[in-house]
């Protein structure tokens, strides 16, 4: 919580405060960035004072609306590039913004906006910057709140509902060939895969993940492209599509498995019997 002396100093005829944004990717990478001309150091993370982002107006409310946040920025340096930006490394990064005194940063601060990335947009030309969607706690309630009946698992591999050890799932291998979409390994069997994810954990790429969506030739479909050397080490999940037989019979899994596979469907009303 805020000091009740910072949000006092809006109202006096001279200021000292400033906006700081803090953006943490899945990987773990943590920036900070401020509006300050200088640089600032808050609760152990340097911000920077370039790239400048700038946000929309804040609204602070009580109410249950859906809270957005629309922000953009430059794209300078190594801090926010072009290229981690078409990795989607900053897709889903959690982002907080707040207000701080630049003459003493960790005097206290007052929280504006708290959630995450929704998918980042770049734009042409050298100059070009950035834009995303803070999406708040709130934009939860958008949510469907009751799970619909489907014969297929409503649970992700490995969550809390699934229950599937997925360490027992997940290995690290190196890459045996690329082509862009399709990604070869050795030693496994690639459909148990699909719908699974790749992680790169060395070279230039490592933090950049991939779903895996088929199978083709042997080797494995990504949901975009990426230009991996023979050689390069990845964690590779595997994947479920979420039928009860591949719940049953590869995982051992039937007793959670989050479905309804024995409901009848809508072709109920069209069958009929046959002498």
């Amino acid at each position: 919580m805020a000091e009740p002396a910072l949000g006092a100093r809006l109202t006096g005829d001279l200021t000292s405060l400033a906006l700081c944004w803090r953006l943490v990717r899945s990987d773990g990478v943590a920036l900070g960035f401020t509006s300050h001309d200088a640089p600032l150091l808050v609760d152990g993370l340097p911000h920077d004072h370039a790239p400048g982002i700038t946000p929309s107006a804040v609204v602070l409310s009580d109410g249950v609306a859906a809270d957005t946040l629309d922000v953009a920025g430059a794209l300078a340096g190594s801090a926010i590039t072009a290229a981690d930006l078409a990795a989607g490394r900053w897709d889903g990064a959690q982002a907080r913004l707040c207000l701080v005194d630049w003459q003493a940063p960790d005097g206290g601060q007052q929280l504006l906006a708290d959630g995450v990335l929704g998918a980042v947009e770049s734009g042409l030309g050298a100059d070009a910057g950035f834009s995303a969607t803070v999406l708040g706690p709130a934009a939860r309630l958008a949510a469907a709140a009751v799970a619909t009946c489907s014969p297929e698992c409503r649970a992700v591999l490995g969550d809390a509902a699934c229950a599937v050890p997925l360490r027992r799932h997940v290995r690290r291998l190196a890459v045996a060939a690329c082509d862009g979409r399709h990604v070869g390994f050795a030693g496994i069997v690639p459909a148990d895969h699909v719908e699974g994810r790749l992680r790169v954990i060395d070279g230039p790429l490592a933090g950049i993940e991939r779903r895996l969506l088929a199978v083709a030739d042997g080797a494995l479909l990504m949901d975009a492209p990426l230009d991996l050397v023979p050689g390069t080490l990845v964690m590779l999940w595997e994947g479920c599509d979420k039928a009860f037989a591949t719940c049953r019979d590869r995982f051992g899994n039937a007793a959670n498995f989050q479905g309804e596979p024995h409901v009848p469907g809508g072709d109920l009303l069209i069958q009929y019997g046959t002498n």
